[in-house]
């Protein structure tokens, strides 16, 4: 599935309806995808050759060069989250205090956004300062001074990462009952449900970008 969304970065709009996870969960089949959804994989891949080649406001991740690929990550991705997570966190512990006695759900969600936004601090600031520095240098002339079997350690422990951020998005969605709130929600409320599902729509295309185009692209680099 990831390589269906480097080809065409337009059909992950199509797994995002359909909830696939195209981005952690990338590496599987389409078949085996859907048959876990319960859907009709023809149906689906109708629905993806749909999709137009070179939509309009969707980067295709997989036309960049591995140095600009780490500086659209940056400025994109990482930037977003700079200015969210702050955001979230007044959100989600204002809600929490004020409704958590009409809805209890509010006091986990809060506790899952704690863990979930220093780890991926901590993620993106590794990503910053050790990993994309030796990624940009295998396109100099110098190259990157890390072989293949480091760069597949490096790979595997930031897509353990990534599954463990998959895991708190998947958390938010299902305490939040897909990001619907309660008819007697505030504005406040409301805005923070949302808030989350932009979260979860922005991270699913970073963590795309990074398992299934940048780190394969990388290896490839490197004769692997």
């Amino acid at each position: 599935m990831g390589e269906l969304v480097r080809a065409v970065p337009a059909r992950a709009r199509v797994f995002e309806k359909l909830r696939i996870d195209y981005c952690c969960g990338g590496k599987k089949p389409l078949a085996e995808a859907c048959a876990q959804r319960g859907l009709d994989a023809a149906t689906v891949l109708t629905m993806l050759e749909a999709i137009e080649l070179g939509e309009a406001g969707v980067v295709n991740a997989d036309a960049l060069s591995i140095g600009e690929l780490c500086e659209h990550i940056e400025r994109s991705h990482h930037d977003y989250l700079r200015q969210e997570l702050p955001r979230l966190d007044f959100m989600t512990r204002k809600v929490a205090a004020v409704h958590g006695a009409e809805e209890p759900r509010l006091m986990e969600i809060r506790q899952v956004f704690e863990g979930f936004a220093a780890e991926i601090v901590h993620h993106t600031h590794d990503e910053e300062q050790v990993v994309f520095p030796r990624l940009r240098a295998i396109e100099s002339p110098e190259g990157a001074g890390v072989t293949p079997d480091e760069l597949r350690g490096i790979f595997a422990q930031l897509e353990e990462e990534h599954d463990g951020a998959g895991a708190a998005l998947e958390k938010f969605r299902a305490l939040t009952d897909d990001f619907t709130p309660p008819e007697w929600a505030c504005n406040t409320f409301r805005a923070l449900y949302d808030s989350l599902h932009q979260l979860e729509r922005d991270m699913h295309q970073h963590v795309h970008k990074e398992n299934n185009v940048l780190f394969p692209r990388a290896l490839a680099a490197l004769g692997n």
